[in-house]
């Protein structure tokens, strides 16, 4: 999913969420029109005059203005029941202006105040949001991507019937997906090298871990090289007849099965 269809996503869950705030931004605001460049510096403010300036300049899409504001509402009045609806708001802002840092402490910092509040499950979904929308190519580290395979299966354990569950679930495959690539992606470099044991290690991973992902049948056909490179044709022969069972249609299918046959036949 592109960042752009998740972060309207995001947004429609937030407006349910927070659905009573509607109709409380005004229109001028502290900055009238001005974008995200203006000067940040004001004096202290009522509460429904700041959150309805914050709310201002969301809906212009001065999403970094917009996350100062929010935070101001709830430095200046930190008892306000507007102080909790703006904690969420500022996360919502900051992951907008793709900030993932600060969305995530914003939505941290809501969750540690108000860990039972009917909006923690948009809060934990959030913080899954900002580490899915940091997952890197296959070809560079995967730390973002494990980050966000926890967040958003934090989301679907805790949460299993709301609909940040229903996304989550649809990213957490995504992410498995990315993840399975990156196993094939090394485990292609080691076969390429003739380093056959880590080529294994990789692809059986692949197997074992992501059998649901679409790199599972290629895998399988890997680890039938892997293992008649190594001399080990029973477990290329088990490896074929696994790909064979579960993916009989599949070229990768087609390609064991050649090699079994002129490499590792039976008696």
């Amino acid at each position: 999913m592109s960042f752009k269809l998740s972060r309207s996503f995001a947004a429609l869950a937030l407006v349910a969420a927070l659905s009573p705030l509607a109709g409380c931004a005004g229109g001028g605001g502290l900055f009238g029109g001005g974008g995200g460049g203006r000067d940040t510096q004001y004096v202290a403010r009522d509460v429904n005059t700041l959150y309805s300036s914050a709310k201002s300049q969301l809906d212009r899409g001065h999403y970094e203005l917009a996350a100062v504001l929010f935070d101001e509402v709830e430095r200046q009045h930190p008892y306000s029941i507007w102080a909790r609806r703006a904690q969420l708001m500022s996360a919502f802002s900051y992951y907008a202006a793709k900030d993932h840092t600060k969305s995530i402490e914003s939505a941290r910092r809501f969750l540690a105040i108000h860990p039972g509040n009917k909006d923690a499950p948009y809060a934990f979904y959030l913080i899954g949001l900002n580490q899915y929308e940091q997952i890197s190519d296959v070809e560079r580290d995967q730390t973002a991507t494990r980050a966000a395979l926890d967040a958003l299966g934090e989301v679907v354990r805790r949460y299993p019937n709301t609909r940040y569950a229903s996304d989550a679930r649809l990213k957490t495959d995504l992410v498995r997906d990315h993840l399975a690539g990156k196993e094939m992606e090394i485990g292609r470099f080691y076969q390429r090298r003739n380093q056959w044991l880590a080529s294994v290690s990789r692809f059986r991973a692949v197997v074992d871990e992501y059998e649901t992902t679409s790199h599972a049948p290629e895998a399988l056909m890997r680890l039938t090289e892997s293992y008649l490179a190594l001399g080990v044709t029973e477990e290329a022969r088990r490896s074929a007849a696994v790909l064979g069972a579960n993916y009989p249609d599949s070229k990768w299918y087609a390609r064991a099965y050649e090699l079994v046959q002129k490499h590792a036949p039976t008696a």
